[in-house]
Order: structure tokens, then C-alpha cells, then sequence
């Protein structure tokens, strides 16, 4: 463990140094080509940066921080386009940025300055179209809620308990657990993750999750409440491009189907290669599929919403939500886990998280033996 944890830190040292080449160096070739150009070689090493390590979470971690999120933001930002251009003042931030999943809030003071640079003919921060900001939640109402975070993590620490008895539990019941547990982690980890963003530079930081166990209907569900930084990403990067040229083909009212559809394939073919660090064995595609299903059924929901009348028709909570998130976790068990079971991923991370308890349980033992021992020695004295 401890080779892994210096390889993660060399990892992340030739990461950050990249980056630093792409605000110094690359910043000053014009936009398109030129600049994509001299981003290429930062863009192929981070794909090549998860094959140096081999746990679940450092190596996921940096798949998703880099090889995915860093790398559409580097294409963006080769384009003049997405949250790194133009360029912020300060080298922390542009770091900051590009490496870590975060999306700075419409009126933060940075955000806000960037507002007022593309007035005066620079490029605009955000080019999200209207119908993008009516997607994210709104700042106030999703901000985190501290008791149902505190509640989160209690729920984690459970699930984290439960899994020292996993070889007693049925199947079904242990897959349940770690899917909880995915989902927990995640909203807790990206939101420690963003937190040196926020205490150190100052950013007021858009929340990555929205109680997707709310979520009314798919759209509802992938465009508000689930993992918004990839929603954001994938929205500038995958979305808008393929409207604009649909809109030519198939006119403005259809062009959104295509765009949808391309949104969640280039999603499930980023969480393929996510797995193929994991496995390191040929895709099978069933977690593309996944993507593929949700993508259609999304389009579809579009387009009855286009057809019709959806405020005459729109069903309850009490039965949309079950029906929604029954949906999610029943193809999610079918396509998005099947890898993970088949290659025991699912175990070799309840083994890291095991030993992750472990060693927090061995730090508290030794502090307060260490702690009793202080006292002790102030008695005498």
C-alpha cells in the first residue's frame, strides 16, 4: 500500500505539472487546432496515468479526475470554451479547475469577472444555452443540507460496519449495500474533495448531487440530480456540438434527440475505459449499454413531453419516484454492475474500504493510548 500511495503521489505531481504547461505554454496558442495541438501530449498522458496504479480508489479516482473530467476540460479549453477559459488570473485556480470536479457557482466572484471579460469581447465562462440553467438546480435550494450530510456519513459508516460480516449476507443484499455505498461515497467524496477548493481559493462551488433518490422521471434524474459536473461536461462538450449540427438536418423541435443520445454514448464508452483500468481485460460494453438504454428512454420521455401535454398527465411522486429510481437500480444490477461483479471489483473495494476502517480505528487506538500516556505522565509530575 504504501508503493501505491508514492506512485499516486508521482501521478499527481506529473498531472499538476501538465497542467502548468497548458497555462504557460498552451494558453498562448491561438484557439483550434494550434492550441489542441500543443494539449495532445497532456491529454494522451492523462489516459495513460490510471495504468500506474492498481487500487480500486486511486486509480478510479484519478480515471475520473483526469482521463475523463480534466480531459474535456482541456478540449474545451482548446476551443476557447468550457470552465477554464478564459484562462483565470491566478495559476491555483486554473489547477484547481481542471483537476479537481468542481463547477463554480453562476455568481461567484470568479465567475463574475469572467462574466464581465467576455463583455468586453472575451470568451464567455459559460455558453450553456437557457434550457441548460433550467437543468442545474438552483444554488440555494440544493445546497448541501449539513444534518442530511451527517446522516449520510452515519449511513456510511454503517454499510462500512455491515461489510466486516459481508460473507454472512446473501447475494442480493451484499450487491444492495455496495450499490449504497457507491452512492455514498461518491456524494461524500467529491464534496471532501471540492472542500480545499472552496477553504483555500475561495470558490462558492455548485453541489455535485441533488437527492437523486428524488428523482421524478429519468431526465429529472440525469440532467438535475445526478453527478452534475459530468452532467455540465458532457452537456458543453457532447450536447451542444451535436445540436447545433442537428438543428441543420432536423430542425430546432428534434435536434435535443441526438444530442441526448450522443451525450450518453460518449458517457458509457468513459465509464468502458473506467472499467478497463479496473479489469484490464476487453470490454464486454454491457455498462455502454446501460448508457445506451438510459440515453433512449430519455429521448423518449422528450419526446412525450414534446407530444404531450405533460401537465395534464404527470403522475404523482408517490408512484413517479419509485418508478424512476426502480428503473435506475434494477438496470444498473443488470448492465452498469455486472463487470464489477463478474471480475470481483465489488470485493477488492470492500477490501480496500475495510482496510481504510482499519487503519482510522489503529490511528484512534494509538492516539489515545498516546493521549493516556500524556496524562498519565502529567499526574506524576
Amino acid at each position: 500500500m504504501e508503493a501505491e500511495f508514492k506512485s499516486f503521489i508521482k501521478v499527481w505531481i506529473l498531472a499538476i505539472t501538465s497542467i502548468c504547461y497548458c497555462y504557460y505554454i498552451s494558453a498562448r496558442f491561438p484557439k483550434g487546432l494550434p492550441r489542441l495541438l500543443s494539449i495532445l501530449p497532456v491529454i494522451s498522458l492523462f489516459f495513460v496515468l490510471p495504468f500506474s496504479l492498481s487500487t480500486v480508489h486511486f486509480c478510479g479516482i484519478t480515471a475520473f479526475f483526469l482521463s475523463w473530467l480534466a480531459n474535456f476540460k482541456l478540449l474545451l479549453f482548446s476551443f476557447n470554451q468550457g470552465p477554464l477559459s478564459p484562462p483565470p488570473p491566478q495559476l491555483s485556480h486554473f489547477i484547481s479547475i481542471a483537476c479537481l470536479p468542481i463547477k463554480l457557482k453562476q455568481d461567484s466572484p470568479l465567475t463574475t469577472e469572467k462574466a464581465l471579460n467576455s463583455k468586453n469581447g472575451k470568451t464567455p465562462f459559460f455558453q450553456n444555452t437557457q434550457s441548460a440553467q433550467k437543468e442545474l438546480p438552483d444554488s440555494k435550494s440544493s445546497s448541501p443540507n449539513r444534518v442530511l450530510l451527517v446522516i449520510k456519513v452515519v449511513l456510511l459508516a454503517l454499510v462500512f460496519h455491515l461489510f466486516e460480516y459481508i460473507k454472512y449476507l446473501p447475494r442480493t443484499m451484499v450487491l444492495t449495500l455496495y450499490c449504497t455505498h457507491i452512492y455514498l461515497e461518491l456524494e461524500i467524496g467529491l464534496a471532501l474533495w471540492a472542500t480545499p477548493a472552496r477553504a483555500f481559493l475561495g470558490f462558492e462551488l455548485e453541489p455535485h448531487f441533488n437527492e437523486p433518490y428524488l428523482a421524478t422521471s429519468l431526465q429529472d434524474f440525469w440532467g438535475r440530480r445526478w453527478n452534475l459536473m459530468v452532467t455540465c461536461i458532457l452537456h458543453s462538450a457532447v450536447y451542444n456540438p451535436i445540436r447545433r449540427i442537428s438543428t441543420h438536418i432536423m430542425g430546432a423541435k428534434w435536434a435535443s434527440l441526438p444530442a441526448v443520445l450522443g451525450a450518453f454514448v460518449v458517457s458509457g464508452l468513459m465509464h468502458e475505459l473506467i472499467y478497463y483500468y479496473f479489469t484490464m481485460v476487453y470490454p464486454t460494453w454491457e455498462v455502454t449499454w446501460f448508457f445506451i438504454l438510459h440515453g433512449v428512454c430519455v429521448a423518449i420521455e422528450v419526446v412525450v413531453k414534446k407530444v404531450i401535454a405533460t401537465d395534464k398527465f404527470r403522475l404523482h411522486p408517490a408512484f413517479s419516484v419509485p418508478l424512476t429510481v426502480g428503473f435506475v437500480v434494477v438496470t444498473g444490477f443488470w448492465l452498469f454492475f455486472a463487470q464489477f461483479v463478474r471480475y470481483g471489483i465489488d470485493e477488492k473495494q470492500i477490501k480496500e474500504c475495510l482496510m481504510f476502517v482499519n487503519f482510522v480505528k489503529e490511528m484512534l487506538q494509538s492516539l489515545m493510548n498516546y493521549s493516556m500516556l500524556f496524562s498519565r505522565s502529567s499526574f506524576v509530575y
